[in-house]
Formats: C-alpha cells, structure tokens, sequence
C-alpha cells in the first residue's frame, strides 16, 4: 500500500504558500487548507505516513500538483541492474523497482524517493551528483551517438 510521508505534505504545503500567499496572514488557499487538514491529522495522531487512496480528492490533487514539479524518476542513466545487481549502483533502486517503475503510482514512486534519499548510497548521491543536479533521466539516444569504429 502506497503511502505519502509527512515530508513530502510538507514540501507540498511550502509549494502552495509560495504559489498563493495569504493575503491577510490568517486565510489560506483552498489547496492549503485541504493540505493542513491531513497534516494536522498527522500531527495528531502521531503518523509520518498517509494512506494514497485514502487521501481526501482536494489534498489529493494538491499534492499531485506539487509532485507533477518534482523529478519524476532517480535515473542517472548509469544502470547496474542490467548488469545483474539486485540494487542499482547508479539510483539505488531495486530490480523490481526500476522494472515497475512506469505503472509505479506517485505514492509508490515518492516512497522509493525517499528509501534512496535516505540511504544516499547510490552513485546520483556521491561521484554522479552533477548528473543527477542536470536531471539527466535516460541515456543519450544511440542515433545521436556516433559510430563505433
């Protein structure tokens, strides 16, 4: 089961502040009022983690407009899972994870952001770093390379 960490509610809520100030300092944006109630919910029940689905629709589409600005996968176009590693040296995910990662919902695919973040052993957090900062998301296209002699 997918869930959103409190983080990533956070980062969420910060986008909307900058994107729709308060204009009074007391009233918020319909998006930062559906985003606070998860987050006080949260706070209140001492939980880092919200369920995807059971997200309420308003929060929902808040957050997803936040995440539609975030990088969408941790490819830094140097793979080690084709190679036969369990754990990509390049992104730090899994087989399984870089295999699924297209039918992955934005749930699953901030989980595994923030498993990698976390752990920041993988290449894009160390000798890769500029590449991953360049966004580099998919190996140049072999039409563009030249030639092997």
């Amino acid at each position: 089961m997918a869930a959103i960490h409190i983080t990533d509610i956070e980062a969420a809520i910060n986008f909307w502040r900058e994107r729709k100030p308060s204009p009074d300092g007391v009233t918020l944006a319909p998006e930062l009022r559906a985003l606070a109630e998860v987050y006080a919910l949260l706070i209140y029940y001492h939980e880092d983690e919200a369920d995807e689905k059971g997200f309420p629709p308003a929060a929902y589409a808040a957050w997803k407009t936040w995440y539609d600005t975030t990088p969408d996968t941790p490819c830094i176009a140097i793979c080690s899972t084709s190679q036969g590693d369990a754990q990509c040296k390049g992104c730090g995910r899994t087989f399984e994870e870089v295999q699924l990662w297209p039918a992955m919902s934005p749930g699953e695919k901030r989980s595994t952001w923030r498993r990698i973040t976390l752990h920041a052993d993988s290449w894009r957090f160390n000798r890769y770093a500029e590449r991953a900062a360049e966004g580099i998301e998919s190996p140049p296209d072999a039409a563009a390379r030249p030639a092997a002699r």
